[in-house]
């Protein structure tokens, strides 16, 4: 990438989300602030007799609240994922006023997103046509009645993103991310290069993740990466704290709008935030497991640093990863330790997923929209259920209650499933 490309700034002129915290991210926002938790039982799928029985599931009724006439008629394309996507789309393009772009093909889209799983009644249904000896009923499956073609574009990863770019009028690069719980980060930074490569004026950028069913949820239970211990749901994802012992999984959707700065200044929009820095990397280690020494995480932090040409002195705070696995909160408390050094003990960290639960595809790109949020309003979320310190875990996890404090430039760590880092550097806009 050339110098020109690399001083081109980009800044954020726009973000939504709708989490199980909340319909938009003012109502996210204010609820994390409360320190409230968005998780309950699962009621959208049976879930007696399995060791897990909880997540965090957006509400049907806020969903149901939009008024998207224009988009109705594609959800059968797309299911549940594209109308996750699409109310956090519509909260952030509003804001940004991007109807008013004339230049079409220089709007472009890139989302992290794995797709609707197929729901236990669909597979039921399949072998319905199938007689066991190697031979399937084609005429059953293809006549009326039969089993919907429409079911494998719901399976397609790149078909939510091919449906934003139609609903939104955008011609410009079309990326989809499938990088597990680095997937939301790595759509924002990738977006981030195309506008510093003068490919695009403008990305919509973010994330969305509907695995919470019986398909998405029994793959971590069975590798028992979900918490299993709990007193209540609220209660279960417990980042940092010595008695974690798994994370909760959750569904939602992020989106930022992303601008090249001049292009925003020219059409005179708020700007609320600029992307700083931004780096990926991997662990090569383990398909389920991190390095145990953040060999990956430090790579990722320290990729982002450069990029944003800062210090690791220059950082007020670190929105952390976060999950509650044991394994995770160790290896990222140990890589930030490796990057930051002495200056770690004073910087404060905390954990959206405490009250989130873990969104997956999405988490990287709730998680920047938050930290820009609070950034403006000089608020750091907590991290609840912090209530039993572990001794290996001993820096500030901003415990239990938001905290006051002005911070202009954060980090944003989102580390995959299979070792897939990826770092956002977010600063406050200083024009």
């Amino acid at each position: 990438m050339s110098r020109e490309f690399l001083k081109r700034r980009v800044v954020v002129t726009g973000y939504g989300m709708i989490t199980p915290l909340g319909k938009n991210t003012e109502e996210t926002f204010s609820n994390a602030k409360q320190g409230l938790s968005g998780i309950d039982y699962i009621t959208s799928f049976d879930t007696k007799g399995l060791p897990c029985q909880i997540g965090g599931q957006v509400q049907d009724r806020w969903l149901d609240e939009i008024r998207d006439p224009i988009a109705q008629r594609y959800y059968k394309f797309s299911a549940r994922g594209l109308r996750l996507i699409r109310a956090a789309t519509l909260e952030a393009t509003e804001q940004a006023q991007t109807d008013k772009i004339a230049a079409r093909e220089r709007i472009g889209v890139s989302l992290g997103y794995h797709a609707d799983n197929p729901t236990i009644e669909d597979l039921v249904f399949l072998h319905r046509f199938y007689n066991g000896n190697g031979s399937w009923d084609m005429k059953g499956l293809l006549q009326a009645g039969g089993y919907s073609y429409l079911n494998f574009l719901r399976r397609k990863p790149d078909v939510v993103t091919s449906m934003l770019s139609i609903l939104s009028n955008c011609k410009g690069p079309n990326l989809s991310i499938v990088s597990a719980c680095a997937a939301g980060s790595q759509a924002i930074g990738e977006a981030c290069r195309m506008l510093q490569e003068g490919k695009a004026d403008v990305m919509i950028a973010g994330g969305c993740d509907t695995t919470l069913n019986f398909i998405g949820f029994i793959g971590f239970v069975l590798i028992k990466a979900l918490s299993e211990r709990y007193t209540t749901p609220q209660k279960a994802s417990r980042p940092f704290d010595r008695k974690r012992n798994g994370f909760v999984m959750s569904e939602g959707a992020g989106t930022i709008i992303l601008e090249e700065l001049e292009h925003a200044r020219s059409r005179g929009v708020p700007i609320y935030g600029e992307i700083l820095g931004y780096a990926s990397s991997a662990d090569a280690y383990r398909i389920t497991d991190t390095h145990p020494k953040g060999l990956g995480a430090i790579l990722a932090i320290r990729g982002a640093l450069e990029d944003a040409g800062i210090s690791f002195e220059d950082v007020d705070y670190i929105n952390a990863h976060g999950t509650s696995t044991v394994q995770n909160d160790l290896t990222e408390t140990v890589a930030i330790k490796e990057v930051f050094g002495e200056r770690a003990r004073s910087l404060p960290i905390s954990s959206n997923k405490s009250m989130l639960g873990h969104t997956i595809g999405a988490a990287g790109a709730i998680e920047c929209i938050l930290t820009l949020a609070g950034m403006n309003q000089s608020t750091i979320l907590p991290t609840i259920n912090y209530e039993f310190p572990d001794p290996k875990c001993d820096l500030d996890y901003v415990p239990n209650t938001a905290r006051t404090q002005e911070h202009r430039i954060a980090i944003s760590n989102s580390f995959g499933f299979g070792g897939q880092n990826a770092c956002l550097c977010i600063g406050k806009f200083d024009g």
